[in-house]
């Protein structure tokens, strides 16, 4: 009889027993929204405008169009490189001999001598700053043990990164018929070069290199005209244009502008600088949620648990037009009735957020702890309760 008793006091409570609400962002008072005009007009083959942390494209023309990309390949070249460096397969003292090949090498150079040795920290710097072909090839064949293996490299890192419409045939970016990308592949490199390996990414920004009694100027211009500038590569051959990767960080919000085939070096520097001007006037990024941060707790049956905390793997940001944060809405979406056993990281819904009715970020919602199967006691009171 007390049995009874207590299996119905437990159902009748657990009707009473409501899970925590979903937290969602406080909005801050709502100003008259921004008016985006359209983007700046640019003489260029293609261009995008990319937030660097949540990837949104701001502004792009042709932004899916092959293109060759002439000396912007050396970011996928110091990608490969950065990578081999945080793996511990080379390091920034390792000295690498010289081959004819490399030194016979064509184009922009930093001018290092066949025979000699040069230590990896300075090939880096001859690659970013110099736009170094030779040591380039110096570099690929010290990684990949000849250039063609290296290039096998930079292919299949292409893959991994989403670059769908990618493909290089050397470490350089010497003309080629089947070397090509867009402007978009480009803007993903770029964010994945900034965002993988930040420890190297102050290298992007220095404007002069001394090697064998040559000095160089980076040819990037907006790094001497925008302070907010630190990055990225220039291009230049007949067949491509002059191409930019640029980046740059104000107020900690950073874009991107990848922009191809412009008609001359002035072209591309303040086409660059008209878009990054555009993306940082019009546009700004928020931060909405941590990784981990548990959004709310809904009821799991069956489980040791009456809830389980659910949230983000990775923080969330949305970049949006200025003065619209207060029209975010989130919404969970979440079955009506979970049940155990719930692993951890195990995804049970989706966080949507919309703006105006349209989505701007829909993202995995994972569960936070594991819950296992309770006794069968529990369970059987979890039967009845749903059953009711």
């Amino acid at each position: 009889m007390l049995k009874r008793i207590l299996i119905l006091l437990t159902i009748i409570f657990s009707f009473f027993t409501l899970p925590h609400a979903f937290s969602a962002p406080t909005p801050t008072v709502d100003p008259t929204p921004t008016i985006v005009p359209t983007p700046p007009s640019i003489d260029a083959k293609g261009y995008v405008l990319m937030d660097a942390d949540t990837g949104t494209i701001l502004a792009q023309n042709n932004e899916s169009g092959r293109m060759q990309p002439a000396s912007l390949t050396k970011l996928m070249t110091m990608y490969v490189a950065s990578e081999a460096l945080k793996r511990g397969q080379i390091k920034l003292t390792d000295t690498v001999p010289v081959s004819e090949a490399a030194w016979r090498t064509g184009g922009s150079r930093m001018f290092i001598k066949v025979g000699t040795e040069v230590t990896v920290q300075d090939l880096l710097d001859g690659i970013i700053i110099a736009s170094g072909n030779d040591s380039c090839v110096a570099l690929a064949e010290y990684i990949g043990g000849n250039e063609q293996t290296f290039t096998n490299f930079m292919n299949q890192t292409a893959k991994q990164l989403g670059m769908l419409n990618t493909h290089f045939t050397d470490s350089t970016g010497l003309p080629n018929p089947d070397h090509y990308t867009t402007p978009y592949d480009m803007a993903l490199l770029a964010r994945a070069v900034i965002n993988d390996f930040p420890q190297f990414y102050p290298l992007y920004k220095q404007k002069w290199i001394s090697y064998n009694n040559i000095k160089q100027p980076n040819r990037n211009r907006l790094l001497w005209r925008d302070p907010t500038v630190d990055g990225l590569k220039t291009g230049h051959t007949e067949e491509a244009g002059f191409c930019l990767v640029s980046s740059a960080l104000r107020n900690g919000m950073r874009l991107i502008a990848v922009v191809m085939g412009a008609p001359s070096d002035q072209a591309r520097a303040s086409d660059s600088q008209a878009l990054l001007n555009f993306g940082y006037r019009f546009f700004e990024t928020h931060k909405l949620y941590d990784a981990n941060q548990a959004l709310t707790h809904p009821r799991v049956w069956l489980g040791k648990s009456n809830t389980v905390p659910v949230g983000l793997a990775a923080p969330l940001s949305v970049t949006i037009p200025r003065n619209t944060y207060a029209q975010l809405k989130p919404q969970l979406k979440l079955p009506s009735s979970l049940k155990a056993p719930i692993q951890q990281g195990q995804v049970l819904g989706t966080l949507e957020v919309t703006l105006n009715n349209k989505v701007v970020s829909s993202t995995p919602i994972i569960a936070l702890t594991t819950d296992n199967k309770a006794n069968i006691f529990s369970r059987m009171i979890d039967h009845v309760r749903m059953w009711l």
